[in-house]
């Protein structure tokens, strides 16, 4: 794997002081959900006292796989206990808040919610790891985990996380799909200059056949490239001011009604509204469910989103392909990075144990066997993503690999990542662009509200 070239804007934003604009009570000096065994002093695995740490995570297999590991983890430290806190998707923010502020902090977590690892550092929530990192004497490079890596929750140089997974944004095509309508399938390399957003529209249409019968009916492509507010960015339009990478992930100003954003939003919805080759919300939960992916489905040529849905690629019902995200007019960014590290929170009462925990989840052995307990998470270890590389059926090795290494190369992180209050705008803008979904409002309509809205949430 290439030496991974994290955008500067992280740097500048984590490189930059942070107010602290809410100290949830019980982040510090709270009891831990960790308690002492009956008997034991339990300052630490290293005076005789077991200890138990709490790691909290999303209530899905891709994530509570860890389960499986905590025997083995127990077994070489038999002064530590490991209990795993899950919670679903939708509540893991809401949950965590709540555990903190009941004095019931967990150990380990990661940013697994709508919020991100900028929010948990504004609300004073992650315990500074360099203390514990220089007594241990731990080395990013004897655990195969590239520099550009640690640098990304690193602040002022101080370490908050340790990367355990990087997903990219990625194409998957049905290679079925292709076949049948005799188009050759696009390129992994992300070097094509051929391989264009206007390309795949053009593929796309080829392979679309709307009808009054959903069972006759599909789709070209499926075009979910990050969360909303960040897609004009892959079209070349930004909209959030430069100063909000160097403040703190909050912006002095957006531009969410300029032209160039509108524009870059017309072009994804006209996907659905005017070519017609991508499917309308109603017709993707009505082929795959409230919460279901259309593309498993057979039923859509191709989807662009992130790495995770990769993941499935050994079960679906049809030939599958991967291929680079098409060239969409932005020469620097063409993938998003979600970079998920393992964070010790403040509340934490046994921080050293905890460091222990997250040294055994990215060592080489353990990542590498991850790959197949969590049904296909990208490992941070190179050494084990040349396993990763490998794991799905009938997709090339060297595809895969072809298409992370560009991913990594034309990305940019996730703005859930990067900006404060990313909840609230998220879910903001799910409601506010349903009507231009389903053909009600145009997005020159919506996206003054949108703009107002979005101020009003940073500013409040």
């Amino acid at each position: 794997m290439k030496t991974i070239r994290i955008k500067k804007s992280f740097t500048l934003l984590l490189a930059t002081s942070m107010l602290v604009v809410l100290a949830l009570s019980g982040c510090s000096g709270g009891k831990s959900a960790g308690d002492v065994v009956p008997g034991n002093d339990g300052d630490s695995a290293n005076s005789g006292g077991q200890v138990t740490i709490t790691h909290y995570t999303i209530d899905s297999e891709d994530r509570t796989f860890i389960e499986k590991l905590v025997p083995d983890f127990e077994a070489q430290h038999p002064n530590i206990k490991v209990k795993i806190e899950k919670a679903p998707y939708e509540q893991f923010d809401s949950k965590l808040q709540t555990l903190i502020a009941g004095g019931k902090s967990p150990d380990v977590t990661s940013h697994y919610g709508y919020g991100g690892f900028a929010e948990y550092y504004n609300k004073d929530m992650l315990l500074d790891m360099n203390d514990i990192i220089k007594e241990d004497g731990f080395k990013a490079s004897d655990y195969n985990i590239p520099d550009d890596l640690m640098k990304i929750y690193t602040v002022k140089d101080q370490v908050y996380g340790i990367p355990v997974n990087m997903y990219v944004s990625l194409m998957l095509y049905n290679k079925d799909m292709f076949d049948a309508a005799n188009v050759p399938y696009p390129p992994s390399d992300y070097e094509d200059k051929s391989w264009t957003f206007d390309k795949m529209v053009e593929d796309a249409k080829k392979m679309t056949h709307v009808s009054n019968d959903i069972a006759k009916t599909q789709y070209g492509v499926d075009f979910t490239w990050s969360e909303r507010d960040m897609r004009p960015l892959y079209f070349g339009a930004e909209p959030y001011s430069q100063d909000t990478w160097t403040n703190g992930g909050v912006p002095s100003e957006t531009h969410f009604d300029s032209p160039e954003v509108i524009a870059a939003y017309n072009k994804l919805f006209n996907l659905i509204l005017k070519d017609k080759v991508s499917p309308t919300t109603e017709w993707s939960k009505s082929v795959a469910g409230q919460n279901g992916d259309a593309f498993v489905t057979g039923k859509v040529g191709m989807t662009v989103s992130g790495s995770w849905s990769l993941a499935g690629s050994n079960d679906f019902p049809f030939k599958v392909g991967v291929a680079a995200v098409p060239a969409g007019g932005n020469d620097k960014v063409r993938s998003v990075l979600f970079v998920d590290p393992l964070l010790i929170l403040k509340g934490s009462k046994h921080p050293k144990e905890a460091f222990e925990w997250i040294k055994y989840l990215v060592s080489d052995e353990i990542q590498e066997k991850s790959i197949d307990l969590s049904g296909g998470n990208p490992p941070v270890n190179t050494k084990a993503a040349e396993t990763y590389y490998k794991h799905f059926d009938g997709i090339d090795p060297a595809d895969v690999k072809k298409v992370y290494e560009g991913a990594v190369e034309y990305g940019f992180e996730s703005y859930n990542h990067l900006i404060t209050h990313y909840s609230q705008i998220n879910d903001m803008f799910i409601n506010e662009m349903q009507p231009i979904d389903t053909g009600h409002n145009t997005v020159e309509e919506v996206m003054p509200t949108i703009q107002k809205k979005v101020m009003e949430i940073i500013k409040r």
